[in-house]
């Protein structure tokens, strides 16, 4: 078995409001920030993954997006995978 590590990066869907996003939006010029635009709040996801090879460590990983990680309705994913060194033996 090989770890993998993976780390998914969730965004607002094309067309879905952020308020948080335009919250921020709004406050950067008062904080002297007037030249930021498009301003999206998302989540990133960070987990180490015992798989026996990186496709099915990201066949895994995907449903777990799909079925808990992420609101597929809502939100889009971006999945990356780096497998891990083993520690060398003392």
């Amino acid at each position: 078995m090989t770890r993998f590590a993976a780390r998914i990066e969730v965004t607002h869907r094309p067309g879905i409001l952020d308020p948080q996003g335009a919250t921020i939006e709004r406050a950067l010029p008062a904080l002297g920030w007037s030249n930021v635009t498009e301003v999206e709040v998302g989540k990133s996801i960070h987990l180490v993954i015992e798989a026996s090879d990186e496709e099915a460590a990201r066949a895994q990983v995907d449903e777990m997006c799909r079925r808990l990680l992420t609101n597929p309705v809502l939100e889009d994913y971006r999945l990356e995978l780096d497998a891990l060194t083993a520690e060398p033996a003392a």
